[in-house]
């Protein structure tokens, strides 16, 4: 996958894609992977880089929905369960079983829990990732040593997905271009064209040059997240709000706060919302929250009352009190929520999908989750095939491998998430040792994985780099500050970039990354 080819196949076609796509985070990548297996010229187009904003920013989590099976949204679990277990089997190096307990505090919370998840086991069927079982006291604080034992009675345990959020998102762009698509960051959409009332392509503008072009499409597919009414309204001005944003942060914490393989889950909060700890890469994953807020912006940043939200639910359920010197990183997402309505709050609003037809033809995708993505990718693509008049293909995605597949890698590999792409990475350390070098003490990173980035996976700018192709921002927004010279050096080479180009990527690097540390 490389930039320049994707601009240069963009200039070679002088005719009209099938398919246009706005938007490269979950959805728009997965709309673009669908109709490209299907043989459908696809071109995908994003303003920034791939998952940069909501997709790259979530839990971690592939999962069914507890919370939604308490909602008596049971229509929406099963969707979820059933994608979960497609999403295993099609990307088995960057999913993974992972167990969770909800600790009981109160009498009835076992057998409340306890049931709702055997139904959960029940609706995942023969896609189900394990059995759920009532733990006693003592068998829950051997899976859990941290986890608070003053007034445990005990835990049920069950299991979900686990996963590396960004770097799925690369290996969709991935999965793209290897199914003849086009894939492109940091190509913005100005402007939607027209032939009469029907929409017939879009202006893009290249961020990185200022370059202009117009490209024609039968049909344009809007998967542009908490962006879409940006490009509603392109189509048609003063058209009324589609998204509702809510925020939610996440800490990340050193390993001790939870020791053990197990997650926590509370699945009610003050505000609503599931609280998770979840071991990720060596560190703890504490979120989330679920605050209002009124626009869209491609780096939201957490509220002070949120950070000390989730500090103060997390002392509830662990032994070691997190403090904010503890805080590795605190990153925010926005999710678009479809459908509020007067004074709703945002933790009820369903996660359920929304798709729709503009009267120009424009098709817009939004809501859902991650885990849910493929599936609503299919129904854009079928609904987008229509209405362009396209020959009719079946969707492939259900059984597709994405790029990377290889099963049984062993967990401890600190390449395990580039699956089958993790050889040829080697073959770099092999030409040049210097290669395998570990970027900082503590991170897994090497030099390796920069040059890969740049080579295959369309990493331009240092924040590619350090923030989705490795998570080295995410998981300690301090360390990523320290390896920010040395990282771009080694991007420099392979671009053929400047000393200037250095100076400007690490300085914009450390002021971003300034704002993943709380205050």
């Amino acid at each position: 996958m490389n930039r320049r080819q994707s601009i240069d196949a963009i200039d070679a076609n002088d005719g009209y894609w099938d398919m246009l796509v706005i938007g490269g985070g979950a959805t728009g990548l997965g709309c673009a992977l669908d109709a490209a297996s299907r043989g459908y010229q696809t071109l995908l187009v994003e303003q920034d880089d791939f998952a940069k904003g909501t997709s790259s920013r979530s839990t971690k989590l592939v999962h069914g929905g507890v919370r939604y099976l308490q909602q008596g949204n049971v229509s929406l679990v099963l969707e979820a369960l059933h994608e979960r277990g497609l999403l295993m089997q099609n990307a088995p190096h960057l999913v993974r079983n992972q167990a969770f307990i909800v600790p009981n505090y109160e009498w009835w919370d076992g057998p409340f829990y306890g049931v709702g998840l055997k139904v959960y086991d029940l609706l995942a069927g023969r896609l189900g990732l394990g059995t759920s079982k009532w733990l006693s006291k003592a068998e829950t604080l051997q899976r859990i040593p941290t986890l608070e034992p003053d007034r445990l009675r005990g835990g049920v345990v069950y299991h979900d997905g686990q996963f590396d959020d960004a770097r799925l998102a690369v290996n969709l762009a991935q999965s793209i271009a290897d199914a003849g698509g086009v894939p492109v960051n940091y190509m913005q959409v100005t402007d939607l064209t027209y032939s009469g009332e029907m929409i017939n392509g879009v202006t893009i503008k290249d961020s990185l040059t200022g370059e202009e072009r117009t490209v024609r499409a039968r049909v344009v597919i809007n998967a542009t997240g908490i962006f879409a009414d940006d490009i509603l309204r392109m189509d048609r001005p003063g058209a009324p709000a589609l998204i509702t944003h809510s925020q939610g942060i996440h800490l990340v914490l050193d390993k001790r706060f939870l020791k053990g393989n197990t997650a926590i889950m509370v699945p009610q909060t003050e505000d609503g919302r599931v609280l998770f700890a979840v071991p990720w890469h060596d560190r703890v994953l504490v979120g989330t929250t679920d605050t209002p807020v009124d626009r869209a912006t491609l780096e939201p940043r957490p509220f002070e009352e949120e950070i000390d939200f989730i500090l103060k639910h997390a002392a509830q359920y662990m032994v070691e009190d997190p403090v904010r010197e503890d805080i590795l990183c605190v990153f925010a997402g926005l999710r678009p929520l479809v459908g509020a309505g007067e004074g709703k709050k945002t933790a009820a609003i369903s996660r359920d999908h929304h798709l729709a037809v503009s009267p120009s033809g424009l098709v817009t995708i939004t809501g859902g989750k991650w885990t849910t993505y493929r599936k609503m990718a299919e129904d854009a693509v079928d609904q987008a095939a229509l209405i362009a008049g396209l020959p009719e293909s079946d969707c492939r995605t259900r059984t597709l491998r994405i790029h990377g597949w290889l099963k049984n890698m062993d967990p401890a590999d600190p390449m395990r998430a580039y699956g089958s792409d993790a050889v040829s990475i080697r073959r770099i350390v092999d030409t040049d040792a210097r290669m395998g070098e570990k970027l900082h003490d503590r991170l897994p990173y090497v030099g390796a994985e920069v040059i890969w980035a740049v080579r295959h996976e369309m990493a331009v700018t240092l924040e590619d780099v350090l923030a989705r192709r490795t998570r080295a921002l995410i998981l300690d927004a301090p360390a990523s500050m320290d390896i920010a010279e040395k990282t771009a050096a080694l991007m420099a080479h392979e671009l053929g970039r400047g000393a200037e180009w250095e100076r400007e990527q690490v300085a914009g690097f450390k002021m971003l990354a300034r704002g993943y540390q709380p205050d």
